[in-house]
């Protein structure tokens, strides 16, 4: 069988063309590989935080003030920071079993399914992005906080700046599913091919 041909006989789309949409997922790609290593950071931040703060709870007597925003503050900066290069390797948390059974019972109507999914998954991102688009533009002109005062507070932009950020990669991404028809299996026999 040759590499332009799928397990089910079917020829395999051309991810790789030089087109428009081909450099447009690639910077897409490129970006959510970005966000999520600064999710990395995040995460190492927070586990040296958290773990100085065991610390100074233990020997000192003395917890760091603020930990908890600190802890809320980081997670979502983790969540949505992550979440685009998620998306990109299809390793977002779904069961995704039924549609890799009918992807090779009937190819048809598994592209069909999945190009649906990733058109809702692509619409609910963008509905995220409307509601905090404006917030976000609020709060940095606004000087909105969070946190409580004189315990520790940070502005709330950064944050929602970083939903939209990952929202609007997240979109981008299952529109570029949708565009090119690429699927759970067709990343999967990837990653099956990079490990051999």
């Amino acid at each position: 069988m040759s590499p332009d041909t799928k397990a089910n006989g079917n020829p395999a789309p051309d991810h790789n063309k030089s087109g428009p949409v081909a450099r447009l997922g690639t910077i897409v790609d490129r970006l959510a590989i970005g966000t999520n290593a600064a999710g990395t950071f995040v995460v190492l931040g927070l586990v040296a935080i958290v773990c100085a703060d065991v610390v100074a709870r233990n020997i000192f007597s003395s917890p760091f003030r603020g930990i908890i925003e600190a802890v809320e503050f980081a997670l979502v900066l983790i969540v949505f920071l992550q979440l685009a290069d998620v998306v990109r390797v299809n390793r977002l948390t779904r069961s995704d079993g039924f549609l890799m059974v009918l992807q090779s019972k009937n190819p048809l109507l598994g592209n069909v399914l999945s190009r649906v999914f990733d058109l809702i998954s692509a619409i609910f991102m963008i509905f995220i992005i409307i509601i905090f688009l404006p917030e976000t533009i609020a709060a940095y002109e606004d000087g909105d906080f969070f946190g409580t005062p004189g315990i520790f507070t940070a502005p709330k932009w950064p944050v929602y700046a970083v939903i939209v950020i990952g929202c609007s990669l997240c979109a981008a991404r299952w529109l570029l599913n949708l565009i090119t028809g690429r699927q759970i299996s067709d990343v999967r026999a990837a990653e099956n091919d990079d490990e051999i």
